[in-house]
């Protein structure tokens, strides 16, 4: 009696569980995806538009015809500064893709192991139970690899829980991070 209830309290924590595995993967790919877009300003960065923006500001401060060259001049030195700034965006923005991309492909390696042990591990167990009554129509492909019902219930397979769960996370996310 006391180990199918130990049981039973171990299946009713598995859905659960599993689907804050797969709410934090999703969490984790949207938080890498959104610091890739938006990416990080450095302080060389920072000083080179400070310094770009007050050239420009002298330059038009400078309207008068004795003063016009070197107002071009400051207007010169102030597009050299604007190709040294682009050059230095693209090599940082090459590096933080470099780097976004490595964390990604490490984080999916991650995700397809968990799954495909939390495959293995529920293959022929149910991960959760349902009334019939809830999920009418769709009784039969939630329990595919879920077993036989004991009673009036539906047991949930894992491949059609991490789907649905996948699916949920999806959506959560994008309320989220938008």
């Amino acid at each position: 009696m006391e180990e199918t209830t130990i049981e039973e309290h171990g299946r009713s924590l598995a859905a659960p569980i599993i689907f804050t595995i797969v709410v934090a993967f999703q969490l984790l790919s949207r938080f890498i995806e959104h610091k890739k877009k938006k990416g990080s300003k450095s302080g060389v960065e920072n000083q080179l538009r400070g310094e770009i923006k007050q050239m420009y500001k002298e330059a038009s401060s400078l309207s008068q015809p004795s003063t016009f060259a070197q107002a071009a001049k400051l207007r010169r030195m102030a597009a050299s500064k604007e190709k040294d700034l682009a050059k230095i965006q693209e090599l940082h923005s090459k590096e933080m893709k470099l780097s976004y991309d490595s964390y990604s492909k490490g984080l999916t390696i991650l995700k397809v192991f968990t799954f495909f042990s939390l495959v293995c591990w529920f293959w022929r167990l149910p991960v959760a139970a349902i009334s019939k009554q809830l999920v009418e129509p769709f009784g039969k492909v939630l329990s595919w690899r879920g077993g036989s019902p004991p009673n009036d219930n539906v047991m949930v397979g894992i491949i059609p829980w991490l789907i649905l769960s996948t699916r949920v996370s999806k959506f959560i996310c994008r309320k989220v991070f938008n």
